[in-house]
């Protein structure tokens, strides 16, 4: 868990920016975390800390902002790295889910050998918002007949249902190191 100054470094460290991609719509901008290394690592520790006896197979990790933490998780867990692409990404045969975003509809894909039945998955975004984009990757991996164990971001966005709607779809409570 992050100390109390870790995560008043955090907080310090996201910026607001308003009315993007949309009208009305106020973006937890995470690049001035990844300016950090300090911020970063204590990011990925406490990620790696949380899920590390939970007898993880993979770490899938959302498209965009969701890789580049997700696959230093995946380093730390000494585990594959399965990247969640936007539609039309990914090269090899793929399964897709769409899903409805605060302010429109997207799908995301995962290639079709990406995790083995019964693999234990964590999924990581950076943000968790209405849970859309979280439980499309998880019904991704249930599609493969993997597992979801858990669900780690760095941000909560509260005033949205993200974490009611995975606790419902899933039984998970899921891990997220700053709430706003």
């Amino acid at each position: 868990m992050l100390t109390d100054s870790s995560s008043k470094l955090l907080l310090s460290l996201l910026r607001d920016v308003p009315d993007f991609p949309k009208p009305g719509i106020v973006f937890k901008d995470i690049t001035p975390l990844l300016a950090n290394p300090t911020a970063v690592q204590a990011v990925v520790s406490d990620i790696v800390n949380h899920f590390r006896h939970q007898q993880i197979g993979a770490v899938a990790a959302v498209e965009a902002r969701g890789f580049i933490f997700g696959a230093m998780i995946a380093q730390g867990l000494n585990v594959p790295f399965v990247p969640v692409r936007k539609a039309g990404k990914l090269p090899f045969q793929k399964i897709t889910e769409e899903y409805s975003l605060e302010y429109g509809k997207a799908a995301i894909e995962m290639h079709t050998d990406a995790i083995p039945k019964g693999c234990r998955v964590l999924i990581h975004d950076d943000v968790l918002a209405t849970g859309g984009t979280a439980t499309a990757a998880g019904n991704l991996v249930k599609k493969l007949d993997a597992i979801v164990v858990g669900y780690s971001f760095i941000i909560n966005l509260s005033f949205l249902p993200g974490e009611k709607v995975l606790q419902d779809n899933f039984g998970i409570n899921p891990h997220y190191l700053i709430t706003v």
